[in-house]
């Protein structure tokens, strides 16, 4: 086991790997911008470097600069997380070269999977299905039309080089291919400095399901059953789940022979993921593998119980897996949401401050994996995620009033959240059914963000003021809180320390 890990990350993702190096009795160095001086990831570390100012590209991205701290401290290997440096096959390179060990697969098999075109290839030679389209980036509109017809529309456009819905258009008519082609190429040049394109059929109204794979550097490589993330908006994942309604035992069977199948091919080592759509007839097709660990990790590591951090880092240092595929199956259900600083009555705009009161939930099967606490400065260099908060339950029902109970409990102040767009889906009659595809969201977000109505807030912040008062007078205590407040009194206090905003907050309400 190693001595001492570098953590090449921040936020929620650095906490949660220091944890688990605290847990395995390896000591740890964190690094960090000037804007994350007083970070809680860079506390709970045993040793913290500062690399850098505040934005990404001069700090947190300059992988020479995190290789030379990392010597320099003594650290033998280095995590990167997920995001920043974690795709990055010159990355893994560097590291492997400069004597260090990369927490994560080999650079070969970060290049295999990295373009999306080029897995496809792999996927095929392996008898992988994938979604019927091209298997390299295409030259020109004419030849993309060409493509298009032979499968007939709509088709997606996807960017070579990366994800998150960057550089992806759907194309439903032969008219618009050519200007959509120009607009995705601009947008994958900028996102990823790869303007390279490719074309596949679009299939309407699929589920995205991913398989977890582990694979040691013995040979051995297990699946971990599936994760539901079909819940997303602009292709950006929103709440996920383990396992999925719409996979049976026997699909989730097949569906992870075939993840196994893919990690082979690329010679993968360490923890990665595969992802699928799943289409209406129970047909899957292979996207991509993402080759890292996953920000919605934590649900298979509550149904299938184990630490999957840990076995990276275990992975890493040469251990082989104890455990065969027959070990594993899901044990109850667990759901994710993504705790962001967005405003969802606003077009999910970006949302800062400081953290000035955080209150969060507990009780049983709750999981609450966050980077921020109370002080925390919230700007516009990192991404908006602030925390997932995660349950489990024996079933996905009570799964459900599980994580609509912890929302309750969850309080932020400072910054707009998600956390009222969450209360909603949960609270969703066709989620609550399972019954979601990967439109779903995008037909129904007018609907889960419209702000609640200043009235509403009022009558039942009133309720609430009420209710406290009564409760007051019950144990013996006068109260000044007014029986109906008007408009003038909507930031005043009830009588009890709290504010009528704060009660609409309780409320689940979104604030005037």
């Amino acid at each position: 086991m190693f001595k001492k890990i570098l953590v090449a990350n921040r936020g929620e993702i650095a906490l949660r790997v220091i944890r688990a190096c605290q847990e395995l009795g390896v000591k740890t160095v964190a690094v960090y911008s000037e804007a994350d001086a007083s970070a809680p990831h860079v506390r709970e570390a045993d040793e913290a470097v500062l690399v850098g100012p505040p934005p990404s590209s001069q700090s947190y991205l300059v992988g020479e600069r995190l290789i030379e701290v990392a010597k320099r401290v003594g650290a033998e290997a280095i995590h990167p997380g997920y995001g920043f440096l974690s795709e990055r096959a010159w990355f893994a390179r560097a590291v492997r070269d400069a004597g260090l060990v990369f927490i994560g697969p080999p650079a070969e098999a970060i290049e295999a999977m990295g373009s999306k075109t080029a897995a496809r290839q792999l996927a095929i030679a392996a008898g992988v299905p994938v979604v019927p389209g091209n298997t390299e980036g295409v030259r020109d509109a004419d030849e993309a039309i060409a493509i298009a017809e032979t499968y007939g529309f709509p088709v997606l456009l996807k960017a070579a080089a990366g994800g998150g819905g960057k550089g992806m258009r759907i194309v439903r008519a032969r008219d618009d291919l050519s200007a959509a082609l120009d607009s995705a190429r601009r947008e994958a040049k900028n996102a990823f400095g790869d303007d390279a394109v490719y074309l596949e059929k679009y299939i309407e109204g699929p589920r995205h399901v991913e398989i977890q794979v582990l694979a040691d550097m013995h040979g051995n490589v297990v699946h971990l059953g599936e994760r539901e993330c079909s819940v997303q908006r602009r292709h950006q994942k929103m709440i996920e789940e383990a396992p999925s309604v719409a996979v049976t035992p026997e699909l989730r069977a097949r569906m992870g022979a075939t993840a196994v199948a893919a990690a082979r091919a690329a010679g993968y080592v360490n923890a990665g993921t595969c992802e699928f759509l799943l289409d209406r007839d129970g047909q899957y097709y292979f996207l991509e593998m993402n080759t890292r660990i996953q920000v919605e990790h934590p649900v298979t590591e509550l149904v299938m119980g184990l630490d999957l951090v840990q076995w990276q880092i275990r992975v890493a240092a040469g251990e082989a897996l104890p455990f065969a595929q027959k070990d594993f199956t899901p044990r109850g259900w667990a759901i994710e949401c993504r705790i962001t600083s967005e405003d969802p009555a606003n077009g999910f705009l970006p949302s800062t401050g400081r953290i000035e009161y955080l209150h969060l939930p507990s009780g049983p099967g709750v999981r609450w994996d966050g980077g921020i606490e109370a002080g925390s400065d919230v700007g516009l260099h990192y991404d908006p995620m602030l925390a997932k908060l995660i349950v489990h339950a024996p079933t996905r029902a009570l799964a459900i009033a599980r994580m609509r109970r912890a929302l309750l409990e969850l309080t932020i102040d400072g910054v707009e959240t998600s956390r009222a767009f969450h209360l909603r889906v949960m609270d969703d009659a066709e989620f609550q059914a399972g019954d979601i595809s990967i439109q779903w969201l995008e037909q129904r977000i007018e609907r889960l963000t419209a702000p609640t109505s200043e009235a509403t807030v009022l009558q039942l912040a009133a309720v609430a003021a009420a209710l406290v008062a009564h409760e007051e007078r019950t144990a013996g205590r006068a109260s000044s809180a007014p029986s109906t407040p008007g408009l003038s009194e909507a930031s005043g206090s009830t009588g009890s320390g709290l504010t009528w905003a704060a009660v609409a907050r309780r409320e689940g309400l979104r604030g005037s």
